[in-house]
């Protein structure tokens, strides 16, 4: 329709729909800028590169599902659908999918709510609580299907069995985790009957542990008002609720160690009263024999009752003579094992595993750099034939031959460029020619 008069909003529609029809679909790379949240909570931006810049909205019930928060300068990949918005008559792209460039959307989030907790102190050493020396009861807030659980209970049982254990079944993985936790750390920590709370479970990816990065958790385990343990994942692992508990371990089974691993220490004192008592004891029996002996002096009537309490008084001295003995020996089975580890961890140890990793690397590199070399050579040689091929003096060597103009030195494509008695020069494959020119011919074979 040639000479069809469109109103402003007939050609507006127009042309949204052929937009919104040829770019349903597509996926837009840049950095956000003029970022603007009303109260609405739809996002309104823009995103540029160096060369260009589309405008860009995130409507609220795609935005909610973000991770991360969206920033001016952040670069971000979008996916969405081209409009036009047509009171402004400005084209834009509505998001529905955004990732931030570069790194992962769990990774982004968890560095921004890591530096802002930060900032707030509830990393501060200073507020890290010192786990009691003797629990007598403990709370586990944790899925009670892992095996997680399982080798904690174990591991408590078997160092003190005694130990009263609460546990909080809750959901580790999941929307639902994350307030699940929080709430199980609140109730627990308002009880006022334990004197330490594990908070944890086993290993997984990024997203399988992601729970225990979210706010609501991190702030609930800060207020507890019980030392708090955090054990979540594996040794490499670390999530939010680690920085912010008063202790993390690397492993559930770890936690439970931490939880009385202060019982050895009082074993050992104990251990070491023992010894104290039994050598007093020893001591004071000895007294006790030397005197009865003068009494049996006095009293040689009652000799055979004396004999036979002399021999249960050997016998019970030989009994409580073995008992350091075999004390020792568990001792000493105790310090080799110990230093057996001690050395295995020692520098030097740790420098000779070390020394032959670094000569295994060394050996690698050589390789890899002799086989880069190689290849490099190949790709030269192949580039030099390429380039001798493509020389123009390889063409003039075939009999060819470059004609100039005397004296603009301009090649002589044509016949017709040059007339007769005009002087040209010949650069041929050795030397050239200056020529005169006595006739031309618009066939290459007349002359």
């Amino acid at each position: 329709m040639p000479n069809a008069i469109f109103t402003v909003s007939a050609l507006t529609r127009l042309l949204r729909e052929s937009l919104e029809e040829a770019f349903p679909d597509v996926w837009v790379e840049g950095e956000v800028s003029n970022l603007r949240v009303p109260q609405s909570g739809h996002c309104y931006f823009t995103l540029k590169d160096e060369g260009a810049q589309i405008r860009a909205v995130f409507f609220r019930n795609a935005s909610r599902l973000l991770r991360f928060e969206l920033l001016d300068g952040l670069a971000v990949i979008a996916r969405g659908r081209v409009s036009v918005y047509a009171p402004r008559g400005e084209y834009q792209i509505v998001v529905e999918y955004l990732e931030p460039k570069g790194i992962g959307a769990l990774q982004l989030a968890f560095e921004q709510l890591k530096e802002r907790l930060a900032r707030e102190g509830l990393f501060d050493p200073e507020r890290k609580r010192p786990l009691p020396m003797l629990p007598r009861r403990v709370g586990i807030v944790t899925s009670p299907t892992g095996a997680a659980l399982r080798d904690m209970l174990q591991i408590l049982e078997r160092r003190y069995a005694n130990l009263e254990i609460l546990i909080y079944p809750v959901p580790v993985q999941g929307a639902s985790a994350a307030p699940a936790i929080a709430q199980a750390v609140a109730e627990l920590g308002e009880r006022g009957d334990l004197d330490v709370l594990i908070v944890g479970r086993g290993g997984g990816s990024l997203e399988d542990l992601w729970a225990f990065n979210e706010e609501i958790v991190a702030r609930a385990i800060a207020a507890c008002s019980v030392p708090v343990i955090s054990a979540v994942g594996h040794e490499t692992d670390f999530t939010i609720a680690d920085f912010v508990a008063d202790l993390r371990a690397p492993t559930p089974s770890a936690a439970a160690e931490l939880v009385i691993g202060r019982k050895e220490d009082l074993a050992a004192t104990v251990a070491t009263q023992r010894q104290r008592l039994a050598l007093a004891f020893r001591r004071r029996f000895e007294g006790w024999r030397l005197r009865l002996q003068g009494e049996m002096r006095a009293l040689p009537d009652v000799g055979r009752a004396l004999d036979r309490f002399r021999q249960r008084l050997d016998e019970l001295q030989e009994r409580l003579a073995e008992a350091p003995g075999r004390r020792f020996a568990q001792l000493r089975e105790r310090l080799a094992t110990r230093r057996g580890r001690l050395e295995y961890q020692s520098p030097r140890a740790r420098l000779e595993r070390l020394r032959l990793a670094l000569g295994e690397m060394r050996k690698g590199i050589r390789m890899a750099v002799t086989q880069r070399l190689r290849l490099a050579r190949k790709e030269w040689e192949g580039v030099s034939l390429r380039l001798d091929a493509l020389s123009p003096l390889a063409v003039l060597a075939r009999g060819y031959s470059i004609t100039r103009r005397v004296p603009s030195q301009a090649v002589v494509r044509d016949a017709s460029e040059v007339s007769p008695g005009e002087e040209v020069a010949i650069c041929l494959h050795r030397g050239g020619l200056r020529c005169e020119v006595k006739q031309r011919s618009q066939e290459a074979d007349a002359v």
